[in-house]
This record gives structure tokens, C-alpha cells and sequence, in this order.
């Protein structure tokens, strides 16, 4: 296959000289690891949340299992999740000795069915995990009432949500939120996760669990881990920070874009925003239906060869992949199922330019 001149990235982080200045000034100052940079990246961040505490960890998947620790989950517990999001979702669960359990997802929001969730409570469950997958929130106020009746304790996977809203109000402010900061996310530090909350108790037993389960210097309470985010880090992410705003209104922007676009070419269905929400877009994703011409697998194919870098996620659920299948998980959910066999995502990030959409939209009229 001929390799197309011209690329259009599924993700391309905004990275300038302020974030090469920040990483300097910590380099200069001596302090690399977790010290008073990170202290500010933390409080920062709090306060876009609208949380009293966040405690940051060195990848979104630490912030997840550091959240359900502090949240109490532990051997033998279930934890009701979705089957439709990345394995690291349901192998923090693994991570804490408790078992992931699959409610499925609702056909337009991809999000977790808050119907579902009640059938699957059982004396055992000690958690919901949910994930406002692509960037658009759940059903808080369902989900919420679900955990109040059922005395469970609510973990937001917020990895692809930074600044979304549900009813004005910010995802990972409900519950235990867990964000990642890794390179392909809506705000970078390279690496990197954190958890909000404004429980102080539950604060401050994550950021025990963060530091070998260190309640001062040398003086260990707990079994914990080392998920320390580095000064170096931290100086990344506050420079994100001063760009968050503008970069999810572009993505948002650029969203309405295709909307409007794929709204009009047969087989192909554009994102549903639910109501009361807002959708940052961290993935733009499509469903590819059997009225369309090809599959969905050949459209990605076609769309590459014009230059067009697309992706798919997720490929299976969760308790179909070769890990879950071997511990004994054999769910049927149809949902999450269909699901897999016709998403695609399109390239929406900030950097895509007007002329790349208009770009991305004729190919798929080509198609």
C-alpha cells in the first residue's frame, strides 16, 4: 500500500516552549521528585473539579486502583463495571483481589445502562465503577441514587473526561474521580493520573497508598505502592491546565463539524450527546451500520490509504479478552457486543484544522 504524504493523526499533544520553560525551572530547582510543584499541580486541579483534594499518581490506571483501596475494595468484594471501556478499567478491580462485574451499555451513549446495574448488585458488591467513555458523562443522577439505596461506594473513570459536565456539574466531583495524563488524553503530563474527592478521610488514605502506605517519613501503616508523581510531571500539567479551556472547545468545535457532515451520508451514525451534558470528545466515534456500503473494518482501510488515521475502540469487551476468558468469564451482553463489530473513531483533537475536516468528510463521501 502506498503511504499517503499527508497524515492526519489520531492524537497530536499540544506541546510548546512553556512547557519546555516549566520543565527547566524544576530541573534548575533540584526537586524532582514529588515536592511543592506537584503540591500546586494538585490544587489546580481540585479546583477545575470543583473537589477539595486531589492526589496525583504517576498513570491513570494507579489512580484507579489507589481510588478503590482508599475506597475500601478489597479481597473477595464485586465491583459493578462496564464490559465497553479499556482493560485497565476492570484489572485495577483484579489489582485489589475483587471481581469485576459487567452490566451493559446504553446503544446510544455507550455508557454503562443504569437500568442494569441493579440486577447485578449482590451481597458482595462494594462498588460501582463507571466510565464516561469518549468524554460524554453517565447518568449521574440515576447512578448516584443506585449507590445511596445500595450504601456502595460510586468510582468515576474519568480518564477521557477532563471538563465534562453532567447538569453543570464536573464528572470526577460525584464520586472517587480517576483522570489519566497520558499523551493521547484531552491534557498531558506524559504520564500520569490523579484522584478527586472532598472526603478528607479517603484523601488522606490515598495519598498513604501512593507512598508505600507511609503515614509520615518512615513510618508505614498500610501496604502501599510506589504511584508518585514527579515534580517533572507536574510542571507539564499545570502548563496543560492554562490550555484546557480552549483546547475543549475546539474539540467540541470540530465535533459539531463532522456532526453536521456524517449526519447526511447514509450508514454512518454520528455520536448522540445525551441531555444535560457535556461531551468534551476526548474519541469522535462513529457507528458504521449494515446500510453502509462497506464494513467497518474496510472504511478504516479505505480512510488510511487517503491519509486518514483512524481507531477502534475497543475492539472486544472486556470479559471477551484472552485474560477475563481465562477467568472463567463467559458474559453475553448484546449491547457491547454490536457495539465492538461498528465503532470508529475519527481524528477531533485540537490540532485538527478546518481544512482537515473538510479533508476527513470528502473521504468519507469517496468511500
Amino acid at each position: 500500500m502506498t503511504i499517503p504524504v499527508r497524515m492526519i493523526q489520531m492524537a497530536d499533544p499540544s506541546l510548546n516552549n512553556g512547557e519546555i520553560h516549566a520543565i527547566r525551572d524544576v530541573l534548575n530547582s533540584g526537586i524532582l521528585a514529588q515536592g511543592p510543584v506537584v503540591a500546586e499541580f494538585e490544587e489546580q486541579f481540585a479546583t477545575l473539579i470543583g473537589v477539595k483534594h486531589a492526589i496525583a499518581v504517576n498513570s491513570g490506571t494507579a489512580a484507579l486502583h489507589t481510588a478503590l483501596l482508599a475506597a475500601g475494595v478489597s479481597e473477595g468484594d464485586e465491583v459493578i463495571t462496564t464490559p465497553f471501556s479499556f482493560i485497565a478499567t476492570a484489572n485495577a478491580i483484579v489489582y485489589c483481589g475483587a471481581k469485576p462485574v459487567f452490566a451493559d451499555i446504553d446503544k446510544s451513549t455507550f455508557n454503562i445502562d443504569p437500568s442494569l446495574i441493579r440486577d447485578k448488585i449482590t451481597p458482595k458488591t462494594r462498588a460501582v465503577l463507571v466510565v464516561h467513555l469518549y468524554g460524554q458523562p453517565c447518568d449521574m443522577v440515576e447512578i448516584t441514587k443506585i449507590c445511596s439505596e445500595n450504601d456502595l461506594v460510586l468510582i468515576e473513570d474519568a480518564c477521557q473526561a477532563h471538563r465534562a459536565e453532567y447538569q453543570g456539574r464536573r464528572v470526577g466531583s460525584f464520586g472517587l474521580g480517576c483522570f489519566s495524563f497520558y499523551p493521547t488524553k484531552n491534557m498531558t503530563t506524559g504520564e500520569g493520573g490523579i484522584i478527586t474527592t472532598s472526603d478528607a478521610k479517603v484523601a488522606e488514605k490515598a495519598r498513604s497508598m501512593r507512598s508505600h502506605g507511609q503515614s509520615e517519613r518512615y513510618l508505614h501503616e498500610s501496604l502501599g505502592y510506589n504511584y508518585r508523581m514527579t515534580d517533572i510531571t507536574a510542571a507539564i500539567g499545570i502548563c496543560q491546565l492554562k490550555k484546557i479551556y480552549e483546547a475543549t472547545q475546539r474539540r467540541i468545535a470540530n465535533a459539531m463539524f463532522l456532526t453536521k457532515a456524517i449526519q447526511q451520508i447514509e450508514g454512518l451514525v454520528p455520536p448522540a450527546i445525551a441531555p444535560e451534558r457535556t461531551h468534551v470528545f476526548h474519541q469522535y466515534t462513529i457507528r458504521i451500520t449494515d446500510d453502509f456500503e462497506l464494513s467497518r473494518d474496510a472504511l478504516k482501510d479505505k480512510l488510511l490509504q487517503k491519509g486518514i488515521i483512524t481507531g477502534i475502540y475497543y475492539p472486544l469487551p472486556i470479559y471477551q479478552q484472552p485474560l477475563y476468558q481465562k477467568r472463567g468469564y463467559n458474559d453475553h451482553l448484546p449491547v457491547s457486543e454490536k457495539a465492538v463489530r461498528e465503532v470508529l473513531s475519527l481524528p477531533v483533537h485540537p490540532r485538527v484544522s478546518e481544512l482537515d475536516l473538510e479533508f476527513i468528510v470528502q473521504g468519507l463521501r469517496d468511500v
